[in-house]
C-alpha cells in the first residue's frame, strides 16, 4: 500500500491546481473569430490590418482567443460552432450556404459584431441588397442611402446609459475620423432595434465634401445599435482616413487610437462573455 504524507498530498494538490490554471490560460473557453475580405478599399484594408493587430493584443491581455480568416468558406456550421463571437470586419458572406450557416449560428444564440462596410448594400452595385434576413431583419437598416465625406470626426451621443455596452461611456464623446453612413430604413421605427449611439447635432456640419450631398447639416444618424432578438452589435466606425487626394495613400487616422470607442468594443465582448442578451418586452 502506498502511503501519502500530508506534505506529499498538499504538493500533489498544488501541482494539480497549477496545471489546471495553466491549462485554462492556454486554452481559454472564450473564442472570437473575425472574417474579412481586405481587397476593396484602401481605408477598409487599413482598418482590417489595424483591427487584427488590436484584437490580437487585446486577447493576449485578457485570456481569450482571437483569430481571423479571409476564407469565407469557413462560414459553415462546424467551423462556427468553435467560436463564441463572430466578427465581420469589412464585408459579408455572399454564397447561399455561407449565409444560411451564419443565420443559423445567430438564431442558435451566437454573438456578432459588425463594423462599417459589413452593413453596406446597394442595388445595383458589387454588394446588392440580396439578403433580406441580414439587411432588413437582423441589421434593420436595409440598403445604404448615403455617406458623409471626407472622413471626419463626429461627436457621438450615448442614447442608452443603462445598456451593458454603453454603461461606462460618457454621455458624449468625440469619435475617430470616419466615413459615416445613412440608411434607407428608419431604424427607430423598428421595435427590435435599440439605437445606442448617434451623431450629436452639435457635430454638424459633418463631412467636408467636395460634393454638397456629402456634407451633412442636419438629420438623425444612428451609428451603433443592437437588435433585441439577437446577440449582435453593429458599429458604423471602421473607415480610416487615407490620403487619396494627395496620391500618397498614406494612413491619416486610425480607428483604434480612440480609447472611448475601444471601451465600447471591450464592453461588448464582456457582455457576450457573460452570456448577456437584451430580452424583448
Amino acid at each position: 500500500m502506498i502511503r501519502f504524507t500530508n506534505f506529499k498530498v498538499s504538493h500533489l494538490l498544488l501541482a494539480f491546481l497549477c496545471y489546471y490554471l495553466i491549462a485554462q490560460i492556454h486554452h481559454p473557453k472564450f473564442k472570437v473569430i473575425a472574417f474579412y475580405t481586405g481587397k476593396n478599399d484602401k481605408a477598409h484594408v487599413s482598418f482590417v490590418h489595424e483591427a487584427n493587430k488590436w484584437f490580437t493584443e487585446l486577447a493576449a491581455k485578457n485570456e481569450f482567443t482571437y483569430d481571423s480568416t479571409n476564407n469565407w468558406d469557413n462560414m459553415n456550421p462546424n467551423f462556427l460552432a468553435k467560436f463564441n463571437v463572430v466578427m465581420f470586419l469589412d464585408t459579408r458572406p455572399d454564397k447561399p450556404e455561407q449565409r444560411i450557416a451564419f443565420e443559423q449560428y445567430m438564431k442558435n444564440g451566437g454573438a456578432w459584431i459588425g463594423f462599417h462596410f459589413a452593413a453596406f448594400a446597394l442595388t445595383p452595385s458589387d454588394f446588392p441588397q440580396n439578403w433580406d434576413w441580414y439587411h432588413n431583419e437582423f441589421l434593420g437598416s436595409g440598403e445604404y442611402k448615403g455617406n458623409s465625406w471626407r472622413p471626419t470626426s463626429a461627436i457621438l451621443l450615448v442614447e442608452d446609459k443603462n445598456h451593458p455596452v454603453t454603461r461606462t461611456l460618457p454621455e458624449r464623446f468625440t469619435a475617430a475620423p470616419n466615413e459615416w453612413y445613412s440608411w434607407k430604413n428608419d431604424l427607430r421605427a423598428n421595435p427590435d432595434i435599440e439605437v445606442l449611439l448617434s451623431i450629436d447635432p452639435s457635430s454638424f456640419p459633418v463631412g467636408t465634401g467636395p460634393k454638397q450631398w456629402e456634407i451633412w447639416h442636419k438629420g438623425d444618424f444612428p451609428v451603433v445599435w443592437t437588435n433585441r432578438k439577437y446577440r449582435m452589435l453593429y458599429i458604423n466606425m471602421g473607415h480610416n482616413d487615407i490620403d487619396y487626394e494627395g496620391g500618397t495613400n498614406k494612413e491619416l487616422s486610425f480607428t483604434f487610437k480612440n480609447k472611448t470607442q475601444n471601451e465600447l468594443i471591450i464592453n461588448t465582448l464582456r457582455w457576450y462573455q457573460k452570456g448577456g442578451r437584451k430580452i424583448r418586452n
